[in-house]
């Protein structure tokens, strides 16, 4: 059976589905492997190095014939309209705001899977693409934050006196958060973290941070994910925030709550006690925002008492460590079709719960319950959908 990488196809994407490494595990597996010409070069992935691995180069005509599709963004509408009826797609794929995409899919009679709906089970750590690319992007924010704070992370002891170090605030503790924190912690900085979830709080200390307890009830969901907060939970937490955002040199959000809209943590009226040059950097800014007024890949300077603050929105974050990022992502597309082939052939188990979970569309069904809602389409019947 034929995988196919295509290269990707959104603007600023620089990352690729698969590494060399990766075509090599698959080809072991008894599975053909082919790369469009260049795929991988933006990555550091060359054609040379594809084709040492056992890997073919082709031009795009190939995904009309291959049996597996991975990308790390959805396909584009003229890639799916090449699709051959029972291909099977590997990406991340929003149940809420990829729609067309998943309608179209649908149209083609294929199977996609997501890992945006990734069941989070042990035996599925290996392929959960969430967690590998939160990875990266919470270790960026903090270098982000630290080149355009206008202040040292680390406390230095000179001549000309003592330089004290930043305070640095994370807000969310799951896998971008807690890499967050141990690179500023790194850097010298002194941190201190929330999360709605109070089980984090022992994985927040192993990380060098102090964890803020405001006194409220933890919002935990499915999972281990933060679930929807009401609006009157939200603003008791944004109230006891309030001091300590206004006390930090950077804060960085990183909440979010999977196939919905970012909640928002800070207020433009929390913004308005915050130190002059402060920066904030907000990791969930493609997905609505943390932050008032932030947007994706702009900053938004904020007026404040004395002088102003940044919001940085982020956008791309673990495409800017391209090279990393693909060889962790391309580990998790190897796993994922580890799970499903035998004997060179792929086959994807419906009953299997790592495959029904990721599964937005099966044989051209779509199954995923948001996905549904979203495109308005009756619920299934318990059993046949996730």
């Amino acid at each position: 059976m034929l995988v196919f990488i295509p290269a990707e196809t959104r603007a600023g994407e620089k990352r690729v589905g698969l590494t060399p490494e990766g075509a090599a595990k698959l080809i072991k597996l008894g599975l053909s492997v082919s790369i469009q010409d260049g795929a991988g070069q933006v990555s550091g992935y060359h054609n040379d190095e594809y084709q040492g691995a056992g890997a073919q180069i082709s031009s795009i005509a190939s995904i009309g014939t291959a049996d597996v599709v991975a990308t790390v963004r959805p396909l584009a509408s003229d890639q799916i309209s090449q699709l051959k009826t029972g291909a099977l797609t590997i990406s991340f794929l929003s149940p809420t705001n990829d729609s067309e995409a998943i309608k179209a899919l649908a149209d083609k009679k294929v199977t996609s899977l997501s890992f945006d709906v990734l069941p989070r089970i042990s035996r599925a750590q290996s392929m959960d693409a969430l967690t590998s690319q939160a990875l990266c992007g919470g270790y960026r924010t903090v270098l982000i934050a630290a080149e355009r704070a206008p202040k040292f992370f680390p406390m230095l002891m000179t001549a000309a006196g003592t330089i004290p170090p930043a305070k640095v605030l994370v807000l969310g503790a799951g896998v971008a958060g807690l890499q967050a924190m141990a690179t500023a912690k790194r850097l010298g900085a002194i941190v201190s973290a929330y999360d709605v979830r109070a089980s984090s709080a022992d994985e927040v200390k192993s990380m060098g941070a102090t964890f803020l307890d405001l006194g409220l009830d933890e919002v935990e969901g499915a999972g281990g994910y933060a679930r929807e907060m009401t609006a009157e939970r939200a603003k008791a937490q944004q109230d006891a925030l309030k001091k300590f955002i206004s006390e930090s040199d950077v804060v960085i959000t990183t909440a979010a709550v999977p196939g919905r809209k970012a909640p928002t943590l800070i207020t433009s009226d929390m913004m308005s006690s915050m130190k002059p040059g402060a920066i904030i950097v907000d990791l969930a800014a493609e997905s609505g925002g943390n932050v008032d007024g932030s947007s994706a890949g702009q900053d938004v300077e904020v007026k404040v008492p004395g002088g102003v603050i940044t919001i940085i929105g982020c956008k791309d974050l673990a495409s800017q460590l391209a090279v990393h990022a693909s060889k962790l992502y391309s580990q998790n597309v190897v796993s994922l079709l580890t799970l499903m082939t035998s004997e060179g052939v792929v086959t994807p188990d419906y009953a299997d719960e790592v495959v029904q979970g990721s599964a937005i569309v099966f044989n051209g069904e779509i199954k995923n319950a948001m996905a549904r809602e979203t495109l308005k389409l009756p619920a299934l019947a318990t059993g046949e959908g996730e």
